[in-house]
């Protein structure tokens, strides 16, 4: 099958749905891939770089002409009936926002699927293009909102006086708003953040960030991933938080969007009006209406107090590159996994959560028009399971024959050893006698602190182990030098030196190697 990739006609649209990597790692899977002509070079991504990729850089028209298209934007409508008819589109769609744009495609029985509706389930991140991008955005709104400010986030102390840090507030600590928050902590600003889910608040916390919460009133709680409308006693309560801070913090982010629906008004403008001249409000859910009375699309409003309210909604294509890189990599992602052959031919497998959660539209082949599957079914991914009772794990019944007969053995063996040491204590010599007497006692003090401990914990034996090991040697060569001793017992000096020896040297490599690990070298590598 064929992949188009056209260039995205959005006014400040920086990004290419696929890059040049992405490009081969699709060849790979057995695709032909067309790209029309200055697509990625606004991404910084020349058609060169794609034809030494294996793509062909074609026309716009010979793009639509492809089995599949892929795409950043969702496509305007009078480039619906341009597309091939029972093609593929994989871009944003945003259904729930656009219907008209899934009728169209409907009516072109065109198979859609929408970047925007990837579950948040663990084995779906790799193509999760909202986490992506929102990352990106959350950077973004960080350093845009530095900009506007014009002064330091960091405090410092110089000998012109002393400059407090900045005080920064998230609001939406959801994968945008860590990454704002991680921004900001980092170029030095005082970081707080709110958000409806509680789950978020370690997170939050361990990134330096302080979590605000709104007392009594219990916070939301999702199993989808995404915020969910709350109740009005807490829009009440979150108001008079957001009120409190907008008089003490310098720069306000806002990232509260719900799917499918305009973004919440949090920020009034009677807030905005009591916050410190100079301040700066960045409103990320901007291109959904924002969540800022002030906020209006694609533009920086400067109110009569002085408060700058920064309603850009291109964040993401304000760093192309980086953007396309990612959102290529969704893509490749979510293509391998509708490839299961690599054979270049795709697979929609409707029993697959991502797959159908994805689909807006499918194609109908023996009809004129695709079939609607939007909205999908519910799916819960919450991290949380649920309670389960713990399983009590019965013991095991002794079996008292087995354990009779056990007892009989060891008691046998006990007597029988005990008489063969009262026939040699009485038949051999006195000094051999003693002789027998240390080494029985140090075979069993041996097993007890050696043989029967764990492998895991032979390591920090190491020291008391050589300790032993030079003993055992001494006394062997001792052995050797005794002239009294026959020949045998010179042969098992020998050994017991031999082999305490190699105890010694390998436990000081064994104990070398595990320092070494804790060594950091330096860049000459010493």
């Amino acid at each position: 099958m064929q992949i188009g990739i056209r260039k995205e006609a959005h006014t400040n649209e920086n990004r290419v749905a696929l890059t040049p990597t992405g490009t081969a790692k699709l060849i790979k899977l057995g695709y032909q891939v067309v790209i029309e002509t200055g697509a990625g070079l606004a991404s910084t991504y020349p058609d060169h770089m794609y034809t030494q990729a294996g793509a062909t850089v074609v026309s716009r028209e010979q793009v639509y002409n492809s089995d599949i298209i892929l795409a950043v934007t969702p496509p305007e409508l009078e480039e619906v009936p341009l597309l091939k008819e029972n093609s593929t589109l994989i871009s944003f769609i945003y259904p729930g926002q656009n219907p008209a744009l899934v009728e169209a495609l409907q009516a072109k029985n065109i198979t859609s699927l929408a970047m925007d509706m990837v579950p948040r389930i663990s084995r779906a991140q790799a193509m999760d293009a909202l986490s992506s991008l929102a990352n990106i955005a959350g950077y973004r709104a960080v350093v845009e909102a530095s900009a506007q400010f014009g002064r330091f986030l960091n405090g410092q102390i110089t000998a012109a006086g002393k400059i407090a840090p900045a005080k920064v507030l998230v609001i939406g600590a959801g994968v945008a708003g860590l990454a704002a928050i991680g921004t900001a902590k980092n170029l030095g600003a005082i970081v707080r953040a709110f958000d409806a889910r509680p789950e978020v608040k370690e997170q939050v916390e361990s990134m330096g960030a302080q979590f605000l919460t709104i007392g009594h009133v219990e916070q939301q709680k999702t199993n989808d991933g995404y915020t969910r409308t709350t109740s009005e006693e807490f829009n009440k309560k979150s108001a008079e938080l957001y009120a409190n801070q907008a008089k003490e913090v310098d720069i306000i982010i806002t990232t509260a969007a719900i799917p499918g629906r305009k973004a919440p008004v949090l920020l009034t403008k009677e807030m905005v009006d009591s916050m410190k001249p100079g301040s700066v409000i960045v409103d990320i859910a901007a291109a959904t209406g924002g969540n800022c009375e002030y906020t209006q699309a694609d533009q920086v409003v400067t109110t009569s107090n002085g408060v700058k309210v920064v309603g850009y909604t291109n964040y993401q294509s304000m760093l192309g590159n980086q953007a396309s890189e990612l959102y290529s990599n969704n893509l490749v992602n979510l293509l391998a996994l509708i490839t299961p052959e690599k054979n270049g031919e795709i697979k929609l497998d409707q029993e697959d959560v991502i797959v159908r959660n994805m689909l807006v539209t499918l194609s109908n082949p023996a009809e004129a028009n695709a079939s609607i599957l939007y909205p999908p079914p519910a799916i819960s991914v919450s991290a949380s399971s649920k309670p389960t009772t713990p399983k009590v794990t019965a013991k095991p019944q002794v079996d008292t024959k087995t354990l009779a007969r056990r007892l009989v053995w060891q008691t046998l063996g006990l007597s029988v050893g005990f008489l063969v040491y009262l026939y040699l204590t009485a038949n051999l010599p006195t000094a051999f006698v003693a002789d027998l007497n240390i080494f029985m006692l140090a075979s069993v003090l041996g097993y007890f602190l050696i043989w029967n401990v764990h492998s895991a914990l032979h390591t920090p034996l190491m020291s008391l182990t050589n300790a032993l090991s030079g003993i055992v040697m001494i006394g062997a060569i001792y052995q050797i030098n005794d002239f009294d001793l026959g020949i045998f017992a010179k042969i098992l000096a020998l050994i017991g030196v031999f082999l305490g020896g190699l105890n010694i040297f390998g436990g000081f490599a064994v104990t070398n190697r595990m320092l070494s690990m804790f060594i950091k070298k330096d860049q000459g590598g010493k």
